[in-house]
């Protein structure tokens, strides 16, 4: 796995906490220098996190190789979205990849009861550590799967109807390796009920209804513009890529209707 070799402080907007941002440098720059952060002598850092109508108690790890160490300003600004649009969530079965801590699928789990799956890099510390963060919001550990992008997909006939994410697009090489695993499991949906052919979602000003499976994901990091490779790398897999606003784009198989 490539490591960030920049300012984590920079891949955000200046609204953003610079708490978090002093956070973020610290577990980033020992990443980048391949040892431990400071801290590194406590393994984990549990942190209360505040949720639109909910604060989550979440473990973190003080440094993981893979990235998936810290809740990043992402999480919290899709979370607010998908309260704001939360017809998206009922009735909906959710893959979320990139789960990270498990954060977002908790809240969502937790607050709207729905019927979601993590997914993050073939790594037993992950799996653990978001069973972990289920237990200590009161949940039992959802169903997680353990897959690095561009490999086989254990399951296929994928049947979740909506793909979400947040902040993943950090590693540029890894990108022709997420559009592959979005293609498998957008293409080739097998829905598991009978459930209705899409949903009316507000995009670019105008309610538009989207068939289903798509993927919704948050971006609030800046690359200095790396990121449009891999929104011309969806199309030109084939893939239709949507701006839904605040920073959310909508991408699917399929035309909208």
């Amino acid at each position: 796995m490539d490591v960030a070799l920049f300012s984590p402080a920079a891949l955000f907007h200046d609204d953003d906490d610079d708490d978090d941002d002093d956070i973020i440098n610290e577990a980033c720059h020992a990443a980048a220098e391949g040892k431990e952060s400071p801290d590194q002598q406590d393994i984990h850092v549990e942190r209360i996190h505040s949720f639109p109508g909910a604060d989550l108690i979440i473990r973190e790890f003080s440094f993981h190789q893979l990235n998936a160490n810290l809740l990043w300003p992402g999480t919290f600004a899709f979370s607010n979205w998908l309260v704001e649009n939360q017809s998206l969530l009922q009735g909906t079965r959710i893959l979320e990849i990139g789960s990270g801590t498990g954060a977002l699928a908790i809240f969502l789990r937790r607050s709207f009861g729905v019927d979601i799956t993590t997914s993050d890099f073939d790594d037993t510390e992950i799996e653990g550590n978001i069973a972990y963060n289920c237990r200590a919001n009161g949940l039992p550990a959802l169903p997680h799967i353990r897959h690095t992008w561009g490999d086989k997909f254990p399951t296929s006939e994928p049947d979740w109807d909506m793909i979400i994410a947040s902040d993943i697009l950090l590693y540029v090489k890894q990108y022709p390796n997420l559009i592959r695993t979005l293609c498998f499991l957008l293409n080739n949906y097998k829905p598991k009920e009978n459930v209705s052919d899409g949903i009316v979602l507000p995009i670019s000003g105008k309610e538009v209804k989207l068939l289903w499976p798509f993927f919704l994901m948050s971006w609030r990091r800046r690359l200095g513009g790396e990121e449009k490779l891999f929104f011309k790398g969806c199309e030109d897999a084939g893939l239709t890529v949507y701006d839904a606003g605040a920073r959310v784009y909508c991408i699917s198989g399929k035309k909208i209707a």
